[in-house]
């Protein structure tokens, strides 16, 4: 494969490895013409070479079965997982800011004193919205400077200067004197989680295979998922403490995780994708022979090529890498299907059913019984989110989420029924509970997971960070509003809705449902470049699995 090689580097400009010869940039204009990666363009004759590589390779993963490409890509699955561990401190956060309002020392010292209110001490709704939000205002923030920062210097150097932030805002937040303290400090600490966030999906979809990479995107969500059932195991754990160790502890742990998360981000190699996309078509070789066990099902020059072909076909229709991009063109529509797929998470009610311990104690239930079955829920989520890869296998993406979010919105719907004789009724309470935890196994099994698939896939390879990074925060937005309406449904010097809240969350989730049906479509099977051509060609939502693309398409 020799000639092959010497073909993939004819076809950049000046030389393979633009970036290790900066003698060889003559002006600020060539300069930029390596970085927008469109020194990748094919050079006579030579390209024919390289676009034969590039079929063979696609034609390889495409036959390849999950049995296949788990031994030969045994390497990318490891670090794939690896990398994807940061959300755990993402999940985490959001389980223990979402759930840490029912421990009553942290409402005594942030909070006041309110004889009508259950609990005696609670939060202002608003200051009790502010902290739960800063984080999320924070990851917006973070996740527009990282989707720059990815496109520059790749998610590794990203993921590691967010753990070393980081880790010196967690300092803020355990030590925080006051409200506003606390609040700053979860501003901070949101800002290298928004990092994570973005960074973690678009590296599971590019260092694995077609079969493979549904199973990694949704391992992100089962991080999340750890990251949450660790807060809620935490909370019950520290659930009776009276002194501030009650909301000091949880807030520590936090330290355990950037140490070996950075180690280990130190020693995994770089998305291949970034690398062609910088014209490093070397460096990109090197990093597909770490990820993969070189043979006849993954030669690391073809799969190089594959990847030169893919950003080519990009390039030739629309070569800007700019967040105004991410609106022109079949870009906008695949724009809109990120964004609103993960917005349909915050839609399908996941701010009201996903936080259930301090609604269970509004409720009336225990302190003790309200921790007790938010850690059986997250039990619960993380066996759903693993079940969800044998609906990926079998189903794809498209029907889990639809079928997934029409079941959401009865789920909804009940709980908001059964609010009216829990007023009364203890049996009628736990049966609410009931519909809730349910609702978060039917969540984890089918909406939550799915989500990262999709919005893994859905952009085009050249503006994954920044379509990403776009999904990522009207996610973050939907949360902050999503927020604001729960603590004032729920809390009781607020509206005091409670489960009635079930009907508001049931109408947003049918929204949701109606847009999946109409403009969802389906990417199982699908390689970057075929997906790149399916959008070109406006297929409707309902026949991208049906649709054939041949090897000519891209002319």
């Amino acid at each position: 494969m020799a000639n092959t090689h010497e073909n993939i580097t004819s076809v950049t400009d000046k030389d393979a490895h633009p970036f290790e010869h900066d003698e060889n940039i003559d002006s600020k204009e060539d300069h930029q013409h390596l970085e927008d990666g469109s020194n990748n363009a094919p050079v006579g004759a030579d390209w024919n070479e390289v676009r034969n590589d590039a079929i063979k390779a696609e034609e390889v993963e495409h036959a390849m079965s999950v049995r296949k490409a788990l031994s030969v890509y045994r390497s990318a699955v490891l670090w794939s997982a690896a990398i994807s561990l940061v959300i755990v401190m993402d999940g985490y956060d959001t389980g223990l800011l979402s759930s840490i309002n029912g421990i009553p020392a942290y409402r005594q010292k942030y909070g006041h004193y309110s004889g009508t209110a259950k609990g005696g001490y609670q939060l202002n709704p608003a200051w009790q919205t502010a902290i739960t939000e800063a984080s999320i205002v924070g990851n917006f923030i973070g996740i527009f400077i990282s989707s720059w920062f990815q496109d520059k210097y790749g998610y590794k150097r990203t993921i590691q200067i967010g753990l070393v932030l980081l880790t010196g805002f967690i300092f803020i937040v355990f030590y925080a004197p006051s409200v506003q303290v606390m609040f700053i400090g979860q501003l901070l600490c949101g800002m290298p989680w928004g990092a994570f966030s973005s960074s973690a999906v678009s590296y599971a979809s590019e260092v694995t295979p077609i079969s493979l990479r549904g199973y990694l995107t949704t391992y992100v969500n089962l991080c999340w998922v750890v990251g949450q059932f660790i807060a809620a195991g935490v909370l019950k754990a520290v659930a009776d403490r009276t002194d501030q160790w009650g909301y000091k502890i949880p807030f520590a742990i936090q330290w355990v995780w950037p140490v070996p998360l950075f180690i280990l981000a130190t020693l995994a190699p770089e998305s291949p994708w970034f690398y062609v996309r910088k014209g490093r078509l070397a460096d990109a070789e090197r990093s597909v022979t770490r990820l993969a066990k070189k043979g006849e099902d993954a030669d690391p020059t073809q799969i190089v090529a594959m990847m030169v072909r893919t950003n080519e076909v990009e390039l030739k229709n629309r070569p800007g890498t700019s967040y105004l991009d991410c609106f022109k063109g079949s870009d906008l529509r695949r724009t809109e299907i990120a964004c609103f797929a993960w917005a349909a998470q915050i839609m399908s009610g996941t701010s009201f059913a996903n936080q259930p311990a301090y609604f269970f104690q509004q409720a009336g239930f225990s302190t003790s019984n309200s921790f007790n079955l938010n850690l059986g829920a997250k039990a619960l989520a993380f066996i759903g989110t693993c079940g969800s890869w044998i609906t990926l296998t079998y189903l794809g993406r498209r029907p889990v989420f639809v079928i997934g979010l029409g079941t959401l919105t009865v789920l909804l719907v009940l709980v908001g029924a059964v609010a009216f004789p829990a007023v009364h009724n203890q049996n009628a309470g736990w049966g609410q509970a009931a519909l809730i935890i349910l609702w978060i196994f039917i969540y984890d099994f089918t909406v939550g997971p799915v989500t990262y698939a999709i919005v893994g896939e859905a952009s085009s390879t050249r503006l994954r960070s920044k379509t990403v990074g776009l999904a990522r925060n009207l996610y973050n937005v939907s949360r902050i509003i999503a927020g604001f309406l729960y603590t004032y449904q729920v809390n009781p010097t607020g509206w005091n809705w409670k489960g009635k809240a079930g009907f508001f969350w049931g109408g947003t989730c049918f929204v949701a449902f109606l847009w999946a049906y109409f403009r969802l479509p389906e990417f199982k099977g699908r390689s970057f470049r075929e997906l790149d051509i399916l959008f070109e060609r406006n297929v409707p939502a309902r026949k991208f699995k049906s649709t054939q693309v041949s090897e000519e398409d891209e002319q």
